[in-house]
């Protein structure tokens, strides 16, 4: 199909959380570049969507919550949105939707859409975990998803076991940041700390919603106390979300050591850099921190309702790391084993030069590999397929717009 690189193109994209605005972003920066016209983007995102020139109809915190109990104490407003992010889409007939992960947010607005727009291209940026638990999702996104980017390099696959939409491997983002990480100068950073003959820095990664900071702020804080040294002091670092910094900064205040809340994203995988050994919480960090290089240990704890569930998951590790490279080099410790006593242990023998330290560094080194693509980029390659389906829908936008 030829594409008329002039015309106008709209697509809206709909993130819910603070990790699909930093995909929108880099994929509202790579249809740009693809597509040499005018674009205009609407929907919902977050900072980084909103400086590559999104108006978001909300802000993200609105809907950036996670868990069971969480979305049901949210659930009126949550609705709510719902209906204005499907009533928007309806009134700007894009070319287009990109739904960015958050499935509980997005896919209800997907289901919608469709409904009212049936002939209007979705794709969505980010598998939801079919693979790990709920299989049967995969052949329901049929009826309202067109084709699916993955992010994991066995996610095709799975999709095609269970009968899922059309699934692409278009790679992880961070993958196109490496050598930008390899390069980045950390002397900023390593000014502010204190030398490394009296100091040990830490990364601390909390999470970056509330409801996680409700779980894992205290036994994280307790962790850190239990490895203080004499011979050398703290320097806590921990990368954080903008609409979490001051009450990460009032929280933390009396933990040991000195604690650097950090508020960019040159600053954050400095730290990354910098660091002897991170504690992180369970998610997409967890395999920036892999793809990084830097040792881990990842905790995890939500609220009853979800602990429940859990019985449900279906595979071996909840680190993504682990699951690429299709074997447990990054501890887990989740739930009930979520306690300051096993992980100040296990960061223990990080922090050393031990034989789980020698383990997880070999292991870092062939992730990189594992993920790498043969050209292009990710985001390159996503927006290459958003486009090709924009081009399918232009027809029905016209149609509407006449």
């Amino acid at each position: 199909m030829t594409r008329d690189q002039t015309r106008e193109l709209t697509l809206m994209l709909v993130a819910g959380e603070h990790s699909g605005d930093a995909l929108g972003a880099k994929l509202m920066n790579a249809i740009r570049a693809g597509h040499p016209g005018r674009v205009r983007f609407v929907g919902v995102g977050g900072e980084l969507m909103q400086a590559e020139g999104l108006t978001s109809l909300f802000p993200l915190s609105d809907v950036a919550v996670m868990g069971p109990l969480a979305i049901l104490a949210r659930l009126p407003q949550l609705a709510e949105r719902i209906h204005l992010t499907v009533e928007a889409a309806i009134d700007a007939r894009p070319d287009a939707v990109v739904i960015v992960d958050s499935p509980e947010f997005t896919h209800p607005i997907a289901k919608r859409i469709r409904i009212q727009l049936p002939d209007l291209p979705i794709i969505d940026y980010v598998s939801p975990s079919i693979w790990a638990w709920r299989p049967g999702r995969a052949k329901k996104m049929t009826a309202y998803v067109d084709h699916v980017l993955a992010l994991l390099p066995f996610e095709p696959a799975a999709h095609a076991r269970l009968g899922g939409p059309p699934c692409s491997y278009v790679g992880h983002p961070m993958i196109e940041r490496l050598d930008w990480i390899r390069g980045l100068d950390t002397a900023p950073l390593r000014a502010r700390l204190g030398p490394p003959e009296t100091h040990l820095p830490l990364v601390v990664l909390p999470g970056s919603r509330a409801s996680e900071l409700n779980h894992l702020l205290d036994v994280f804080g307790q962790t850190l106390a239990r490895i203080e040294r004499k011979d050398r002091e703290l320097d806590i670092l921990i990368p954080a979300v903008a609409h979490l910094r001051e009450r990460i900064r009032r929280e933390t205040n009396e933990w040991p050591g000195r604690v650097h809340v950090l508020e960019t994203d040159a600053d954050k995988f400095a730290a990354f850099k910098v660091g002897r050994a991170a504690l992180a919480a369970s998610g997409t960090v967890t395999l920036e921190l892999a793809l990084t290089g830097l040792p881990m240990v990842v905790a995890y704890r939500v609220d009853p309702l979800a602990a429940y569930l859990r019985f449900l998951v279906k595979v071996p590790s909840v680190v993504l790391a682990n699951l690429v490279l299709e074997e447990k080099a990054f501890p887990e410790f989740l739930q009930e084993d979520c306690t300051p006593e096993q992980l100040s242990a296990a960061l223990d023998a990080l922090i050393a030069d031990t034989p789980e330290r020698a383990r997880q560094l070999k292991a870092v080194t062939a992730l990189a590999d594992r993920m790498t693509l043969p050209d292009g980029s990710p985001s390159e390659r996503a927006a290459a397929i958003v486009l090709e389906y924009a081009e399918r829908g232009r027809s029905v936008g016209n149609a509407d717009r006449t």
